[in-house]
C-alpha cells in the first residue's frame, strides 16, 4: 500500500489555497435553497442546503482563528490528529483532535457549533491532515468572518496567547 502525503493529496484532489490558511476544493453544493425568511436573521440571504469541502493543513500551517453563521460538521481522511481550537461564544476553550487515534482522544468527527471562533493546526513534526467540512446551511463567504488579533484578544483575554499564535 502506498503511503500517501500532503503533496499527493494537493495534486490528485486539485486543492487551492484557501483564506484561513491550508488548502481546499469545494466538493459539493446541494441544488436545495433555503429562502432567507426561513433563516436565522445571521444570514444576509439564501443559503443552499449543505456544502462539503475537503480540507488539507500541514504542519507549519495553520488554519487562522474565524467563525461563520452555520454548523460545521468535520471529517477526518487521512494523514495525523488535528487539534481545533473551539472558542464558544461564552468564552470557554474546547480543544478537539480530530484523527484516528481514537484510545488517545481522537474523534473521527468533530461538530464546530455556529457562532464559534476557530482555528486549527497540525502539532505532530513533518504531519499533514486530510479532513473534509460538511457546512449546513451551506457555506457562503458572506458568512465568513477572519478573526482580528487585537480584537478577539480583547474579547477573550483568557486565550489572548492562543490567539496572537492562530491569527494573522
Amino acid at each position: 500500500m502506498m503511503k500517501t502525503t500532503a503533496a499527493y493529496w494537493r495534486d490528485h484532489l486539485r486543492l487551492i489555497q484557501h483564506v484561513e490558511g491550508g488548502s481546499f476544493r469545494e466538493t459539493y453544493r446541494a441544488p436545495l435553497e433555503i429562502a432567507q425568511n426561513a433563516l436565522p436573521a445571521s444570514f444576509s440571504g439564501a443559503r443552499a442546503a449543505s456544502t462539503a469541502i475537503y480540507f488539507l493543513l500541514e504542519d507549519g500551517e495553520f488554519s487562522a482563528f474565524h467563525r461563520i453563521a452555520a454548523d460545521e460538521l468535520w471529517h477526518f481522511y487521512d494523514g495525523t490528529t488535528l487539534h481545533i481550537y473551539e472558542i464558544k461564544p461564552d468564552g470557554d476553550l474546547v480543544v478537539h483532535r480530530l484523527g484516528r487515534e481514537c484510545h488517545q482522544g481522537d474523534r473521527l468527527q468533530v461538530l464546530i457549533s455556529a457562532g464559534s471562533w476557530f482555528a486549527s493546526s497540525v502539532e505532530e513534526t513533518g504531519g499533514f491532515t486530510l479532513a473534509g467540512c460538511t457546512v449546513a446551511p451551506g457555506f457562503d463567504f458572506a458568512d465568513f468572518e477572519l478573526a482580528n488579533r487585537a480584537k478577539l484578544s480583547s474579547e477573550f483575554p483568557q486565550h489572548a496567547g492562543l490567539i496572537a499564535l492562530l491569527t494573522r
